[in-house]
């Protein structure tokens, strides 16, 4: 697939030169600080040095008093509370930490996660049932309820409070309960409306800590949770989210919780060095390259944004897509390592399952696309099946969109109802476009690049017909080409061991704050180029440029097509991020090469 190269809009260089001589670093690293919006010495120290002291007043929030009011009296008076979460990693993170923190404090403290085939997303009227059932008095809903009028309705006639964490975008009204803490508020004034919801959860946990002269230190290390939830959840790893991230990372690099470490291992992470269990500081070395590894113990390689991303927050999703949401939290809460080991060993084998189904389903969708030469002329896709397994649409609709670039929606059949799972590209508004389509829709919800809706099955055609004339509407040719977003352009010799360590203090990175992308002009072939991958899909190359004679490795992953030109010795231009390479215990730094054009254009 054909992809644009976009190289972002360059400093001025009288700004780049007083930067790098003011932070003391090197002239491309100071056009990356001054993209992101930090124009001097201090506020680089600031976006190097994260502090949790530059955390926000959470009684900055609406409605936090009233939230944290409410929690004080549920505990003075010993009410049963249910804490109440979605099935995906955000909402399983928020419940098992507020589970925590809570049980120690109520009477009785219990949480449920909703069954997505027979539930669905959201609150539910089972769960205030199985709150009723359980005496509770009050739901603590996390990663939901924002949209939940008629739930909290139906709860409040059986004497059931709510306090409502989310971050997903309000309607016009809001529900009728004791509090309803979320940032995107229309009259909520906090200054940071990018929270995951679990991390919405943490600032209830931090207000009322902080009303109840509770240390900071003792509830620090609920941030491992946090930044799964954020990693995981896609959420902009900026202001505040980077602060939380930060500081979650170093909690999951020292001491994470017993039910993260035994999914770290299932995983393939090795987790660090067990501490003890009552230790929960954070008075570790702030770097990955100066945590020191004991001898005996396996080797422990710091776990970063991504590693979340593609291995733990696959697997905790993994129970709620196959099986049930709750499993995850139950491995969360666990204590006892044994036990949550197992635990894991059932949450491994549903992801193992979902992977099977992930494929199978791909494939079969790209099959019905390729079959129909109308399917592949459309602007958008929308496919059905009401055999696929409504736990892995999202997962196809996001694979294939790699294939037929374009906004995208697989739907199944579930309790009577289609239900589809949408995902869109850069650029386009995914929501507002099926926003377009709400009169043939029983339901939707999501934002710009991710949703969900449900619909009969009599409106599936003329939804499918309506859906891609809106995205026709809205959508352009320049929108429907990938895109690579470049920072900027660098010679081979600005790629040193120092540049790499001084970037590596970019991190966390993820949305707001993405991994550089690189541009190198004029390569060729040191002669130690070649093929590798079992089908000789990947080219492992060793390339030089004019600025340099030693030369530099590279990995591009099936990108194989370009071999024989550069093999012949014409130049080519690549874009890359970088990355440090372990092989047999030896380091080296390597260009992860994103995109491959051959110098002559062609």
């Amino acid at each position: 697939m054909q992809k644009k190269w976009i190289l972002k809009e360059q400093a001025e260089a009288e700004k780049i030169d007083e930067l790098a001589e003011s932070a003391g670093i090197s002239k491309p690293l100071a056009n990356l600080l001054l993209q992101r919006g930090i124009n001097d010495s201090e506020s680089a120290r600031k976006f190097f040095r994260p502090d949790l002291q530059q955390l926000y007043d959470p009684f900055l929030m609406k409605d936090m008093d009233r939230a944290v009011e409410r929690l004080e009296k549920a505990i003075i008076e010993r009410e049963n509370v249910l804490i109440y979460g979605d099935y995906d990693v955000d909402g399983t993170t928020a419940v098992a930490m507020m589970y925590v923190f809570l049980k120690s404090k109520c009477r009785n403290v219990f949480y449920y996660v909703p069954d997505r085939y027979t539930e669905g997303y959201g609150i539910s009227y089972k769960g205030i049932d199985y709150a009723e059932e359980m005496g509770c008095k009050l739901i603590i809903a996390l990663d939901c309820g924002i949209k939940a009028l008629p739930k909290v309705d139906y709860a409040a006639e059986k004497g059931i409070e709510f306090i409502i964490c989310d971050h997903h975008e309000p309607g016009e009204e809001l529900p009728r309960a004791a509090a309803v803490l979320d940032p995107k508020r229309a009259d909520c004034s906090y200054p940071f409306n990018e929270l995951s919801g679990c991390g919405v959860g943490f600032k209830l946990i931090q207000a009322y800590a902080s009303r109840n002269k509770i240390p900071f230190y003792q509830i620090k290390p609920f941030l491992d949770l946090v930044v799964v939830s954020i990693a995981s959840d896609i959420v902009p790893i900026i202001d505040e989210n980077r602060i939380l991230a930060y500081y979650g990372l170093k909690q999951l690099n020292t001491n994470p919780r017993v039910g993260l470490r035994a999914v770290m291992k299932k995983s393939g992470i090795t987790p660090p060095p067990q501490r003890n269990k009552d230790d929960r500081q954070f008075d570790v070395p702030t770097t990955p390259c100066e945590v020191t590894q004991p001898a005996d113990e396996p080797e422990f390689r710091p776990v970063k944004i991504g590693d979340i991303v593609f291995k733990i927050g696959p697997r905790i999703n993994a129970a709620g897509r196959m099986d049930l949401g709750r499993y995850s939290v139950d491995l969360l809460v666990e204590r006892n390592e044994a036990k949550a080991e197992e635990m894991a060993c059932k949450i491994e084998t549903d992801n193992t399952d979902r992977k099977t189904h992930d494929q199978n389903i791909t494939n079969e969708a790209l099959a019905v696309i390729d079959s129909c030469d109308e399917l592949k002329n459309r602007r958008s896709t929308v496919l059905y099946n009401p055999e696929w397994h409504k736990g892995v649409i999202g997962i196809v609709a996001s694979r294939l969109i790699d294939f037929y670039y374009r906004p995208t929606v697989i739907c199944t059949k579930s309790n009577g109802l289609i239900t589809g799972s949408a995902r869109s590209i850069p650029d386009f508004n995914l929501y507002e476009a099926i926003e377009k389509c709400q009169s043939l829709l029983e339901s939707f919800g999501g934002h710009t690049y991710a949703a969900g809706l449900t619909l009969k099955e009599e409106n599936l055609e003329a939804f499918v017909e309506k859906f891609e004339s809106v995205v026709d509407s809205m959508i352009t040719d320049d929108i429907m080409v990938p895109r690579i977003d470049v920072d900027e352009a660098l010679t081979l010799s600005d790629i040193t061991p120092k540049f790499f360590k001084c970037l590596e203090m970019f991190e966390p990175f993820g949305p707001g704050n993405m991994a550089p992308v690189f541009v190198c002009r004029g390569l060729t072939d040191s002669g130690q180029s070649q093929l590798v991958g079992q089908m000789r899909e990947h080219l492992k190359l060793t390339v030089v440029d004019e600025s340099v004679n030693r030369p530099m490795s590279a990995i591009a992953f099936k990108q194989s097509e370009h071999f024989d030109a550069i093999h012949r010795g014409e130049k080519f231009d690549i874009c890359f991020s970088l990355e440090m390479n372990t092989f047999r215990g030896k380091e080296t730094l390597q260009l992860k090469v994103h995109d491959i054009k051959m110098s002559n254009g062609q």
